[in-house]
């Protein structure tokens, strides 16, 4: 039987960043993932600055031979639309391979690993877990993503929850294509369905493009996927013949209807399955990332005890980082026409795609205001 002090399910940035953390602080930690990595996955990859600094990450040393493109500019706009493009004058967020990311935090975190095993059995015993029969823990982190396991065990109703449904392809360009292709490298392009339901994504990475889209309403998504090509290829943004083969994955926006329960005896949820991606990007890449070092500290002031109660903190301290209420697009009676005509407006606003879709919803920076009465600059409240 192999022992540990904790057992992460999930190799990705949530579960590196926790095993990492508890292992400087002595812990022995196992970290177990059904994939082997590198490998691929489903996603925009793009990240904050904010992560590179909370992780103490060198943008100089983590872009030796990998992808780390600096972003300025973007456009955004409605899907069969007009656009605005923004321009920065400075590199606000960047744009990742999660092949390269994930690889690079999980070799970071320098713990003990049983990669390609995924878990085919989880029970309580004798105050701790065993694993696949042959691994003892004391305590399990979930950070599996949306279908982790250890999500189910602590009650997830997966397959039933309102989740965003999403689609993505990272595509090789070759010389040729890479050459033809349009898009600017340091200027992704954001566009947004019409009914306000989602948004699509185009992304140069080198010689890689990232193209995808998601959607709070889940029926048809591939046919809006399909449309949205359409529309990139007709703008000559997406050159023809880049057909990727797209791949799905769903994810929980933090605050959402039914949310996950994250703490029980013995068992913590980070990241995607604790359901915390933020509500109006889908971002999920740092509240992963934050939600696995908040993990750690409960993790170590409870000090060997993993009772709930020594853990609840944890519940805590995620309603103290990221909100005790959904700050996405709510329901409403608003009738679908009208949201159209208000998003196809807003969206060409110049100030709204800066101050409002880029600043809050994707970059999670205050946004500035100019009073009227007195001229001055104030910061609105977040």
């Amino acid at each position: 039987m192999d022992t540990c002090d904790v057992l992460v399910v999930g190799g990705g940035p949530a579960g590196s960043t926790c095993a990492g953390k508890l292992r400087q602080a002595g812990l022995d930690v196992l970290l177990l993932d059904k994939a082997t990595f590198p490998r691929d996955k489903p996603c925009a990859g793009w990240i904050t600055p904010a992560v590179l600094a909370t992780l103490a990450i060198d943008p100089e040393e983590y872009r030796r031979g990998r992808v780390l493109q600096e972003i300025t500019t973007f456009r955004t706009g409605l899907i069969n639309g007009s656009e605005v493009v923004t321009r920065y004058g400075t590199t606000v967020s960047f744009g990742i391979r999660r092949y390269e990311f994930d690889h690079y935090l999980l070799q970071l975190c320098a713990v003990r690993q049983s990669m390609g095993e995924p878990v085919s059995a989880l029970a309580r015993h004798d105050g701790g877990w065993i694993v696949n029969g042959r691994i003892r823990a004391r305590l399990v982190v979930g950070a599996g993503g949306h279908f982790c396991p250890v999500a189910r065990l602590l009650g997830a109703q997966i397959g039933r929850e309102e989740v965003i449904a999403a689609q993505a392809a990272e595509i090789a360009m070759d010389p040729d294509q890479e050459h033809l292709c349009r898009t600017p490298a340091d200027t992704p392009a954001l566009f947004f369905c019409r009914d306000m339901k989602g948004y699509g994504w185009l992304f140069r990475k080198g010689s890689f493009l990232n193209v995808g889209l998601g959607r709070m309403d889940r029926k048809h998504l591939g046919r809006h996927m399909r449309d949205f090509c359409v529309f990139l290829e007709q703008r000559g943004d997406l050159p023809a013949g880049l057909a990727g083969r797209f791949r799905g994955h769903p994810y929980l926006l933090y605050g959402g209807q039914g949310g996950r329960t994250c703490v029980s005896d013995g068992a913590l949820l980070v990241g995607d399955a604790a359901g915390l991606a933020q509500p109006q990007s889908g971002e999920g890449i740092l509240p992963a990332i934050e939600s696995a070092l908040l993990a750690a500290d409960t993790i170590l002031a409870a000090d060997g005890d993993y009772r709930r109660a020594n853990l609840e903190p944890y519940a805590a301290r995620l309603v103290t980082r990221f909100g005790g209420e959904s700050m996405g697009i709510p329901s409403s009676p608003i009738s679908s026409g009208l949201l159209r005509f208000l998003g196809a407006r807003l969206l060409a606003s110049g100030w709204f795609a800066r101050h409002v879709v880029l600043d809050r919803w994707f970059l999670h920076t205050p946004i500035l205001y100019s009073s009227p009465q007195s001229g001055r600059a104030g910061q609105a409240d977040r």
